[in-house]
């Protein structure tokens, strides 16, 4: 127990300092090109008059210097007061919480098809390795792997909406939808089917092709022929020394792909018109809302840095040898 807190507390303190550089890294980043919210703000108003421009930096606090800025903005953080955007007349706060059930909801079901199934999959590749069977899920991997998320999107909307009329094109739920809580879960569950399945296919490639090269590397592992020599079934040697010990690599790579994933939402959140972060990043990059921007990565980094955490803890439990360090 005593090695499961130490190592907690030591993991907390390595997240904080990587979320505190993350925000340090976004914020300079974010405020190097030439330009501020002040100028979107006076264009979108029509130019106003002069020094109106100059009156929102002041408002704002965008007249002051960046180091100044930082720390006033890391003040406010600790308060959870992530600032306020402007494009959506709202606290940054608020505008996220709205809009991070859907992404959550998004990457969560794509997460998961990607990983059942990818794993399901390589297991079954790699224990039939050489054969028919291995020589088909490798291909279809492999496709999978190549084929651009953008342009599958919109292929599975030209035949699943367009062509055959059996799922929605975009949105989370029917306009206007009234009906029974079950009812509208269901709708929600098939406007969820073509961004979840479109977001999903990459990464499920790369389960599968990482777990079919695990399986048959541990499966020729030292301790396997031992097990085997010992008279133990040909199926009881897969089930608890190959699966388990193959699993490892694909749960470091589930950690890992949750960053690539929130990345690759933005364009599948755009594509299927779905009110996630993801949508509400890439409009807000264009109005420069930079408040909304620090914030939407902040809540990203943090979902990161404890996935990574939750990951390491399945390790030890997988494979009690791992010492959690």
């Amino acid at each position: 127990m005593s090695d499961y807190l130490s190592f907690l507390i030591r993991r907390v303190f390595q997240s904080f300092m990587i979320v505190l550089g993350i925000i340090l890294i976004n914020f300079i980043v974010l405020n190097l090109p030439p330009g501020d919210m002040a100028d979107v703000m006076a264009g979108l108003s029509g130019g106003g008059e002069a020094g109106y421009a100059d009156a929102l930096r002041e408002e704002y606090g965008l007249d002051r210097s960046l180091p100044i800025q930082f720390v006033t903005y890391m003040s406010n953080l600790l308060q959870l007061d992530l600032g306020y955007s402007f494009t959506r007349n709202m606290p940054v706060m608020t505008a996220i919480l709205d809009r991070l059930g859907a992404t959550l909801l998004l990457m969560g079901t794509a997460i998961t098809i990607a990983f059942v199934v990818g794993v399901t999959l390589g297991l079954i590749a790699g224990r039939n390795a050489g054969r028919p069977l291995d020589m088909v899920i490798s291909v279809v991997a492999l496709i999978g792997y190549a084929t651009p998320l953008f342009w599958l999107g919109l292929m599975l909307i030209l035949f699943f909406t367009i062509h055959l009329g059996w799922l929605p094109s975009g949105g989370i739920k029917t306009i206007g939808m009234r009906g029974t809580l079950i009812e509208k879960w269901l709708d929600v569950g098939r406007h969820l089917i073509l961004p979840a399945f479109t977001l999903s296919v990459f990464y499920l490639a790369i389960f599968v092709r990482l777990m079919r090269s695990s399986v048959i590397e541990v499966a020729n592992s030292d301790f396997v022929r031992t097990a085997r020599a010992k008279g133990m079934s040909e199926r009881r040697v897969f089930s608890h020394h190959v699966t388990m010990n193959a699993m490892l690599p694909a749960l470091t790579m589930l950690g890992l792909q949750v960053g690539g994933m929130l990345g690759g939402s933005v364009v599948i959140e755009t594509i299927f018109s779905w009110p996630g972060l993801g949508r509400m990043t890439y409009d807000a990059i264009f109005s420069r809302d930079v408040n909304l921007l620090l914030g939407v990565l902040f809540m990203s980094s943090v979902c990161v840095v404890i996935t990574n955490l939750v990951v390491d803890l399945l390790y030890s439990w997988i494979d009690p040898r791992i010492e959690l360090k």
